[in-house]
């Protein structure tokens, strides 16, 4: 076993959500966006969970949106974390510091697990989507969401486009996202049941592209690629990254749109009770029956 490549600077992810925690509410609306969904999704499920972890947090939208949901009956203790420590400040619910990557919870302890717009910072998903999956009782629940490889195209493109205009070359200065597509292949990698995923691609508009960049800060989700430029974006290359925005992507009220995609998942802790595929050969009719026509042998072309 090869351990997975370093992308991000833990450290420094750590250090810019700890900047942007006492602003943070001012630029929330995503990820009460994405907690928002989690819910009504818990509210569709008819179980009980007695113990539950939020994983990332950040100011508590999760457990806002579920107080005022029919879903927090059925909820003994829920768990608040967050890398942050500023982030989890001044709230009464229990609450714990931890790495995404590193979980201090037992094999088998916990019922639930959501985590809104955080794990896409980790070094190797899989890896803490199997941590979160040991974590699970069997059939135990796991909700995500994380942003998805369509999210800040305009910026990446922006940006590309004039550090290779203005300098000798050009550096990724936003991080890559997890491809939507392979969503519920990295839940089954990880060992999860049932795995199901889905897309909500939102589209932000700005009176002009440096209220995105304000906005990003606010978040906590400035890029921390570890294989980044360590010398500061030139003035003139952000001037003409945000000229290029407005040029290629404004509106016809001259606003301009910043996507975020947002990737939700779902999966289940392996039960013996959960439903399982059919083994091959086991149908009890076929297709050509069930579709009212004729049946080929391999190798004859239509008629």
């Amino acid at each position: 076993m090869t351990a997975s490549p370093l992308l991000f600077d833990r450290v420094l992810h750590r250090a810019r959500l700890d900047r942007a925690a006492p602003n943070y509410a001012a630029a929330d609306f995503l990820k009460a966006r994405a907690a928002q969904d989690v819910v009504m999704r818990l509210e569709t499920i008819l179980r009980r969970f007695p113990t539950a972890v939020d994983l990332g947090a950040r100011n508590g939208h999760f457990f806002k949106t579920l107080e005022a949901s029919d879903a927090r009956a059925n909820i003994d203790l829920l768990i608040e974390t967050d890398l942050s420590e500023r982030m989890l400040a001044g709230r009464g619910a229990p609450r714990l510091v931890v790495d995404e990557e590193r979980l201090p919870f037992g094999d088998e302890t916990l019922d639930l697990v959501v985590s809104t717009l955080a794990l896409h910072w980790t070094n190797d998903l899989v890896g803490a989507l199997i941590q979160i999956r040991r974590a699970l009782r069997p059939d135990g629940l796991f909700l995500g969401a994380i942003f998805g490889g369509a999210t800040l195209t305009e910026l990446r493109q922006c940006l590309l486009a004039a550090e290779a205009e203005l300098t000798d070359g050009a550096s990724m200065r936003v991080s890559p996202f997890a491809d939507a597509i392979d969503a519920a292949g990295l839940l089954q990698r990880a060992g999860f049941a049932l795995p199901v995923a889905d897309v909500d691609r939102v589209k932000v508009r700005y009176a002009h592209p440096l209220a995105l960049l304000q906005d990003l800060r606010r978040m906590g989700e400035t890029s921390v690629l570890l294989d980044r430029s360590r010398k500061p974006l030139p003035r003139k290359v952000l001037f003409r990254a945000m000229e290029l925005y407005v040029e290629r992507f404004a509106e016809a009220d001259g606003k301009v749109p910043a996507t975020f995609e947002i990737v939700s998942v779902t999966g289940w802790a392996p039960h013996e009770s959960q439903q399982k595929p059919l083994r091959p050969g086991s149908a009890k009719m076929r297709l050509a029956d069930a579709l009212g026509v004729k049946e080929q042998p391999a190798g004859d072309k239509a008629g």
